[in-house]
């Protein structure tokens, strides 16, 4: 199901259909490094996952398929993520990458941070990164998110950044 669409990118809910590309892009040791998270053991574990990913049902948002519109190549995923144990919605995304440095990632982001700030009226959004992914914290810096506070990211240092709901108001007014 199509989510939101932005210049050059749909999101889309994530399917079991999408278990190739999710395995593939989480083999690629330089594209987990930063997350704290292992690759997947097969293509049939990747769709394992997906069949139990209940964040769209249980939410109605989580992370989505970001696919080019041009070709519409997989290019990874972007998203919104409820953390139950902190009360806070978090920004995410990872991608392939043979896609970085084209700025799907930042161009993807916004649109998810205008989606849980308008349809789903989240009252923050956070973005935690280890601190030696500084592609990913300046994906956060540039889409808005404000360093508060050093993080530990699963025993590494990391930061979390956030935004609130009339900060994000003020600034998009603006514009």
């Amino acid at each position: 199901m199509l989510i939101l669409e932005t210049s050059r990118l749909l999101l889309r809910e994530m399917t079991p259909d999408d278990a190739e590309q999710t395995y593939l892009l989480n083999i690629d040791p330089l594209v987990i490094q930063y997350t704290g998270d292992k690759a997947f053991e097969s293509i049939d574990a990747a769709r394992q996952f997906l069949e139990a990913y209940d964040h769209y049902r249980q939410y109605g948002f989580g992370r989505w398929a970001v696919i080019r519109k041009e070709d519409h190549a997989f290019l990874g995923w972007c998203g919104l993520k409820y953390l139950p144990e902190a009360a806070e919605y978090d920004l995410g995304y990872r991608f392939s990458k043979k896609y970085w440095g084209y700025g799907y990632a930042t161009e993807a982001a916004s649109a998810c941070l205008h989606l849980g700030f308008t349809r789903f009226q989240m009252p923050r959004i956070v973005g935690r990164a280890m601190s030696a992914n500084t592609a990913s914290i300046r994906v956060l810096e540039k889409v808005g998110l404000r360093f508060q506070y050093p993080y530990s990211f699963d025993g590494e240092d990391g930061v979390l950044y956030a935004l609130d709901q009339s900060s994000w108001q003020e600034s998009y007014a603006q514009h």
